[in-house]
């Protein structure tokens, strides 16, 4: 979930180039091979894993719920970086989970489970668990979070008003979570649904000033919805702790691709906010309720049905607002030498479904035991592991 602090903010310092840096946060399920339901069992799962098995400036930490881990990679400058760190902090974190007869499962919901234990009460997670109650149930949730360099804040806050109408997009493309407790919720993220149970925890509203973002986490910290040291819950935020912008809206994916695509798109976008920025030209504005449908519908139907154009509040294709932030990003791209690789990586996305579709695929053939141990396979390594070879997974899920 990602609620607090993150593994990133205790990594390194960001190398210069505003709008350049990035580095990607992951969060994982952790699942017993046996039962099939999640395994509170992080801090042996850590335990396992040498800081030399990470990549980089790489580190990995629990979460609000034992049963998760999550990863960060140290500060990125190019997209082969981004790459080569997630897929070893994976190859490290499942290697370690398969030694304790668990697997790491990138997805953004378990797909099966009971009631699950209480969270933990460390640190800020008491205060959440006080404050948000029952509304903290089903938030055993899995996200992947892009941090990209940007040391102003009044810069930042105009770049999160152009961010904000892109967000349902970029969910549509990265939706992974439609089962819940072996059900098909009809969603294709049920997390975002269970997300934005929480005080502010959507879109982020029009801020004329880095003063007025400022006054805002000032007012939800003072009626009790924060708690004094947060930097807040919405999909796209300056951290407090960071000279960075936040984009927090994707499911965990279930590939590395998947991932590298959802970074280089977010690293496009806060480019071209930037050049607009410069430029003196104000983002276009839309409505929070318009905002709001065009997100709901993200997490609805994902790649796969009816969006909502975030600018005329009509009727839109989701390939045709995906397509189209891509060609809103194209000089971004080009200055970083990724358009050829994010075309790639969006035309193969778009032409298999996201997440939620190929979970859906697996269940139509195998049920949802079928969609966990598609969810495994899929997210298997392409090159071995320094250490050797990683463990075989026994029994199939």
């Amino acid at each position: 979930m990602n609620a607090g602090g993150t593994a990133l903010e205790a990594s390194t310092t960001l190398v210069e180039g505003t709008g350049v840096t990035i580095g990607v946060e992951e969060e994982f399920l952790l699942v017993s091979r046996r039962s099939l339901l999640p395994a509170g069992e992080a801090a042996a799962v850590l335990a396992g894993v040498h800081p030399a098995d990470l990549a980089g400036e790489s580190c990995a930490a629990r979460e609000l719920w034992d049963t998760e881990v999550e990863t960060s990679t140290g500060i990125c400058s190019d997209l082969a970086q981004v790459r080569d760190q997630l897929a070893r902090n994976r190859a490290a974190l499942r290697r370690s989970a398969r030694a304790q007869g668990l697997e790491l499962v990138p997805v953004g919901h378990p797909p099966f489970g009971t009631e699950t234990a209480p969270p933990r009460r460390d640190g800020h997670y008491e205060w959440m668990s006080d404050a948000y109650a029952g509304a903290l149930a089903d938030q055993e949730i899995c996200g992947c979070h892009v941090h990209v360099g940007l040391g102003d804040r009044e810069a930042g806050v105009a770049v999160l008003n152009h961010l904000a109408p892109w967000l349902p997009t970029l969910l549509a493309l990265t939706a992974n979570s439609p089962f819940r407790r072996g059900r098909d919720t009809g969603f294709h993220s049920w997390r975002m649904m269970v997300q934005t149970r929480l005080p502010a925890a959507g879109l982020p509203p029009w801020f004329g000033s880095a003063a007025e973002y400022n006054a805002d986490l000032d007012r939800l910290r003072e009626c009790g919805l924060l708690p004094s040291d947060h930097g807040g819950l919405r999909l796209a935020r300056l951290s407090d702790h960071l000279p960075t912008i936040e984009v927090r809206v994707a499911d965990t994916t279930i590939t590395t691709d998947e991932a590298l695509l959802y970074a280089a798109l977010v690293r496009g976008l806060v480019r071209t906010a930037l050049d607009e920025f410069d430029a003196g030209r104000e983002a276009r504005r839309c409505t929070d309720t318009v905002l709001g449908d065009a997100l709901w519908s993200a997490a609805r139907h994902g790649l796969d049905g009816p969006a909502v154009d975030p600018w005329t509040g009509t009727r839109a294709s989701p390939h045709s607002l995906a397509l189209r932030l891509c060609r809103h990003v194209e000089d971004a791209l080009a200055a970083t030498g990724d358009l050829g690789e994010v075309r790639t990586l969006l035309h193969g996305l778009l032409a298999r479904g996201n997440g939620a579709m190929r979970q859906r695929l697996a269940a139509a053939r195998s049920g949802v035991p079928g969609v966990l141990d598609m969810l495994v396979e899929d997210t298997e390594p392409e090159t071995p592991s320094p250490a050797g070879p990683v463990t075989p997974r026994g029994r199939r899920m």
